[in-house]
């Protein structure tokens, strides 16, 4: 008799992990994934609809309420997977699971605990993460590791290049676990948290670009929340500007102050900034010349 599945999945991992599981022939019975937020651009596959073709019921109710934990406790999966899931999942349901509840994290753990690991690792400039499908415990990201898979991150590389590459790493990694934690033969490593760092959740507001960080920290942070997150952005006369491209070049100049149109670069607090992609609130985004030319800006000072 096959193990039986519940999988908690969302967003483009949830959504090729579960693909994954189908795959192999996972007896998935039950799905939980979530309502699409109206204030969210949805730029990933549904978990719904791949649940639903394949004839597996899906609540976007939380799991960890009373009505599920009982369904769940009904149904007494072996496994419960978590994919990119954005409820923390109480002990109590994680001990519902006979076999053991296991998550798939976005990083190569231990680092980038917690919240967006793939935004900030771009944002800290980092040049590795990975996948990484560990245990579930009542501390997020912290049970015994399975398997991981590490990734390379270019320096042009945006958080979505990165999304993407973490998503099909992810992919590597349940392809090669899965079959283990069938046959009881998967790997279990402890964590080491102390060689590992935990990240909150970001907000929209921090995105404010603080122009006396380094040009290149600028261009992280920019690269790190640019499309389809919710930018990077500044104040010119007043006015919110995002800006969704940039580069950084050498040069100095007065941190926030334009210092060039042509290209359009901006002094920081070490080298200067070439911003590439703006958008006034309201307006449409345009290339840095075309920008340019509908707002003159030179020796403007950006807060």
């Amino acid at each position: 008799m096959k193990d039986k599945v519940v999988v908690c999945a969302y967003h483009n991992v949830g959504y090729r992990c579960l693909e994954e599981l189908l795959r192999q022939g996972a007896d998935v019975r039950l799905v939980f994934s979530h309502e699409d937020s109206p204030t969210e651009e949805i730029w990933f596959k549904s978990v719904r609809d791949l649940a639903a073709r394949h004839g597996i019921p899906c609540l976007t109710s939380s799991v960890n309420t009373p009505q599920n934990r009982e369904l769940l406790a009904e149904l007494a999966p072996d496994f419960l997977l978590s994919f990119y899931y954005r409820d923390m999942i109480t002990t109590e349901v994680l001990a519902l699971a006979g076999r053991g509840a296991l998550n798939m994290h976005g990083s190569y753990l231990p680092r980038y605990r917690g919240r967006v690991p793939i935004n900030w690792a771009v944002i800290k400039g980092e040049t590795a993460t990975g996948a990484t499908l560990h245990y579930m415990v009542e501390k997020p990201d912290a049970g015994d590791i399975v398997d991981q898979q590490r990734v390379e991150i270019a320096f042009k590389d945006t958080a979505l290049d990165v999304f993407n590459k973490v998503t099909d790493a992810a992919v590597t990694v349940l392809r090669r676990s899965w079959p283990q934690l069938v046959e009881g033969s998967a790997p279990r490593v402890p964590m080491d948290l102390s060689a590992g760092n935990y990240c909150g959740g970001r907000k929209p507001e921090d995105g404010r670009i603080d122009w006396n960080l380094s040009a290149v920290e600028i261009y992280n942070l920019v690269r790190g929340v640019t499309h389809p997150y919710p930018g990077a952005f500044t104040t010119l006369a007043g006015h919110r500007l995002l800006v969704w491209q940039a580069f950084p070049a050498e040069g100095t100049g007065e941190p926030g102050r334009v210092v060039s149109t042509q290209p359009l670069l901006v002094g920081t607090g070490n080298g200067l900034l070439e911003l590439r992609r703006l958008q006034l609130d309201g307006a449409a985004e345009l290339c840095a010349a075309d920008f340019v030319a509908a707002t003159p800006c030179r020796g403007e000072l950006l807060a």
